[in-house]
């Protein structure tokens, strides 16, 4: 993949780049001075959708056409509109060291036919290779895991011939997973409700706040005095 670029005009601000439709960028290499360069925003964003950040591009227009990796892209927090890049020049011979993403394909049939549930331990692999090798992305073909014990391995990947990984070769990259069901907790008995109807079905004994008064005691009834 090729993509034209310019020495930048340091006359302009990078400002004023961005409003004519140019990307201020720049590239570095190991050995090589940072050169800060122009390039055309669209065609910039076109091709990084295709390459993305782990696939080797062409820079031409400059004293000579040099091979890198687009290291960095700062974008717009909004409008997620690319403001600024990063090129890495690769030197000849030279290995280089990238995450690459996993695309994982097929249908598992332990998810399929027997109610598992695919789980993706891994996203992107760490490798280091020559730079004319790099893929765009490690296929994982997930339609291999046909039992819930089966697992795919970092061994398990197709990986070019010259990559090196750091990591242990039988870390697992995807496995099937098994759903297990929550016990139900029985539901605890409200016994506020209880009390308080235990409370208000008791009698009050005499001389507590609500109860009734006591009957006040009839009056003697006096012998009517006889006339004579």
């Amino acid at each position: 993949m090729e993509l034209t670029v310019t020495k930048r005009d340091n006359t302009k601000s990078p400002n004023t780049l961005r409003l004519e439709g140019v990307l201020p960028a720049v590239v570095y290499g190991r050995s090589e001075a940072s050169t800060p360069i122009a390039v055309n925003r669209k065609a910039f964003e076109k091709l990084l959708s295709t390459a993305g950040e782990t696939t080797v591009i062409t820079l031409k227009g400059l004293d000579a056409d040099k091979q890198a990796l687009i290291q960095e892209v700062e974008v717009h927090p909004v409008t997620g509109v690319a403001m600024h890049a990063d090129f890495y020049a690769i030197e000849k011979g030279q290995t280089v060291t990238v995450s690459v993403p996993l695309e994982f394909e097929g249908t598992p049939p332990a998810v399929k036919d027997l109610g598992g549930i695919l789980t993706k331990v891994m996203h992107e692999l760490e490798i280091e290779c020559d730079p004319t090798e790099l893929p765009h992305a490690i296929h994982v073909d997930v339609s291999t895991l046909a039992t819930l014990e089966d697992q795919i391995k970092v061994k398990d990947l197709k990986l070019p011939a010259s990559a090196k990984i750091s990591i242990d070769a039988d870390e697992v990259v995807a496995m099937i997973s098994v759903a297990k069901e929550e016990p139900v907790d029985a539901p605890v008995a409200d016994i506020s409700q209880i009390e308080i109807s235990e409370e208000r079905g008791k009698k009050p004994e005499e001389g507590e706040e609500g109860a009734a008064p006591a009957a006040e005691p009839k009056a003697e009834s006096k012998p009517k005095e006889k006339k004579e």
